[in-house]
């Protein structure tokens, strides 16, 4: 092993709007914020898992699932217990649905554009 993941960081035009929803939706508390809102922080301190971080791209391409000319760039799998109660609870938060589903999975969009999936066995 040459070194351990320390964040996965997505790009947004709001960092702190999209830290709030995946906080929201992945029950992370915000453990980091830069004064001039250009970075936000979720989970534990750092060397702990699992964190994410939302840095301000204001030129940001959204993906367009599932259009090959503007891919996904990277997704989030979120294991939820209920898929029949954790989806109208993420379409709340601001989640989209896309197309795209299979056994044990969906994908939807975060409030940016994202792709996600929600998950269950």
């Amino acid at each position: 092993m040459i070194g351990q993941l320390r964040t996965t960081v997505i790009d947004c035009p709001d960092p702190r709007a999209l830290a709030g929803f995946y906080s929201e939706l992945l029950g992370l508390p915000v453990v980091e914020e830069g004064s001039d809102d250009e970075w936000v922080v979720l989970g534990g301190p750092r060397g702990h898992q699992p964190r994410l971080a939302f840095q301000r791209a204001l030129d940001l391409r959204a993906p367009a699932w599932p259009d090959p000319d503007r891919p996904q760039q990277f997704h989030l799998d979120v294991t939820v217990d209920d898929i029949e109660t954790a989806e109208p609870a993420a379409l709340a938060l601001g989640a989209r649905r896309l197309p795209g589903a299979g056994e044990g999975w969906r994908v939807y969009a975060d409030p940016a554009g994202h792709p996600f999936c929600l998950c269950w066995d």
